[in-house]
């Protein structure tokens, strides 16, 4: 594929740790799209030094961020980026070379994930994929709160390399971005007609960690192991409390937080 007839999407909010080089690694594509959700940091500083386009957007929800942008790039083909993502020169030369057109309209690519300094090659992350090239017209993301994925007409293909993943600067980082993923789950459970929130939040959170830290060989990848599956576990259990005291609460929640 041609890529300078492929628009880049990544979406920001407060990304300065992370978002020159994402946008460094893009380099060279027909266009990059960056939808901001007002940063009150450096991001736009930083990116202000790319080859970028900018535009602001109040924040809903990944989705519909998204969504919103696919109406507004040049190209029907896009590759969309979170800023805590690379695409590595590798993953690269596999899009450009594949065929024009090329035999699906969209493409899953696996990501690997570092954590406090330590390639994960367990806990479930191993299998970690997104589907985030494909074309415009043949998909778009389901609207959910959390986990927002796209969906295809038709029968995605696979890339063989990895995109590159730092999705947490430290620990405090990983429970301020815990914060808003359980108050949106909470939402999304609650709104899709959820029940049982009590039950799960006793089941869920220790099946979580013996699945991530046992049968998936999280012990394997050392303490970051531990941490991950601990704190993962956690996430579960704070977002179906909140389920639950929403229900309580007659439908009165903390508000979404951005992610």
């Amino acid at each position: 594929m041609n890529l300078q007839r492929i628009s880049v999407i990544v979406t920001t909010l407060d990304e300065q740790r992370t978002i020159a080089r994402c946008l460094e690694s893009v380099r060279g594509f027909g266009e990059i799209l960056l939808v901001d959700s007002f940063s009150t940091d450096r991001t736009l500083e930083i990116a202000s030094t790319f080859p970028v386009r900018v535009v602001q957007r109040e924040y809903e929800s990944a989705a519909k961020q998204k969504n919103w942008a696919l109406g507004e790039v040049l190209y029907d083909w896009v590759l969309i980026l979170d800023a805590d993502e690379i695409l590595p020169p590798t993953l690269r030369a596999e899009i450009e070379a594949l065929p024009e057109p090329p035999p699906h309209e969209g493409y899953w690519i696996h990501r690997e994930s570092d954590y406090l300094g330590r390639r994960i090659r367990h806990c479930g992350w191993q299998r970690d994929k997104v589907l985030r090239l494909f074309h415009r017209q043949a998909g778009a993301y389901e609207e959910t709160e959390v986990h927002e994925e796209v969906v295809l007409r038709s029968k995605p293909g696979h890339l063989a390399s990895r995109l590159q993943h730092n999705p947490y600067a430290d620990v405090a980082h990983h429970l301020r971005k815990m914060r808003a993923y359980t108050t949106r789950g909470a939402h999304d459970f609650v709104n899709r007609g959820g029940r049982f929130a009590f039950f799960r939040m006793l089941v869920h959170p220790p099946f979580r960690f013996l699945r991530m830290y046992v049968l998936q060989a999280g012990i394997l990848d050392g303490f970051q192991g531990l941490v991950l599956c601990t704190l993962s576990a956690y996430g579960v259990m704070l977002k179906y409390a909140k389920a639950w005291a929403y229900g309580r609460n007659a439908g009165r929640m903390e508000p979404t937080v951005r992610l």
